[in-house]
C-alpha cells in the first residue's frame, strides 16, 4: 500500500476510533447524564473560573447559541453555574461545580491514560519526531478551517 493511503487510513480510522472509545472510556455511571460535547465543554470550561461563554464558545469553534444550549443543560445537571461580571452585566462567566471537577478530572485521566499508552511504545529519541508530526498536523487543521 502507497504510505500516503496507509497514513490517511490510519488517520480517518484513528480519529473514529478515539471518539467511539473517549465516549466508552469516559461517560460511566457517575457521568451517564452527559455527552462527549458535554465533556469537552466542561474541559473547555476549565478550573479557572475566568471563561466567559464567549471564550468557551471561541475555544470550541461553536456558536454562543450551541454553547448556551449546551451550558443550560450542564447547568440543570449541576456540572456548571453561571456568575454575571459584576463590572459588566453583560458578561456571564463558567465555572465547575464539584460534580463538574470530578468530570473534569476523570475526562483528563483518560487522556493521560491516551498519552501514556502512545510515548509507552516509543524510544526517547522517538518522541521529538512524533512531537513534531503531530504539530505539523495540528497546524494543517488549523489553517484548513481558515480557508
Amino acid at each position: 500500500m502507497d504510505p500516503r493511503d496507509t497514513i490517511n487510513d490510519i488517520l480517518v480510522n484513528l480519529f473514529n476510533e478515539i471518539w467511539k472509545l473517549e465516549e466508552d472510556a469516559i461517560i460511566t455511571e457517575e457521568f451517564k447524564d452527559i455527552t462527549n460535547n458535554d465533556m469537552h465543554i466542561i474541559e473547555a470550561v476549565g478550573f479557572s473560573g475566568e471563561n466567559t461563554m464567549s471564550m468557551v464558545a471561541k475555544k470550541m469553534g461553536i456558536t454562543a447559541g450551541s454553547l448556551t444550549t449546551a451550558v443550560n443543560g450542564l447547568v440543570n445537571k449541576k456540572y456548571v453555574t453561571r456568575q454575571r461580571s459584576e463590572q459588566d452585566r453583560r458578561v456571564i462567566f463558567l465555572r465547575l461545580t464539584e460534580k463538574g471537577v470530578r468530570a473534569y478530572e476523570h475526562h483528563q485521566e483518560y487522556h493521560r491514560q491516551m498519552t501514556d499508552a502512545v510515548i509507552g511504545t516509543l524510544e526517547e529519541n522517538e518522541i521529538p519526531v512524533l512531537v513534531k508530526t503531530l504539530k505539523g498536523l495540528s497546524e494543517f487543521f488549523r489553517g484548513y478551517k481558515k480557508v
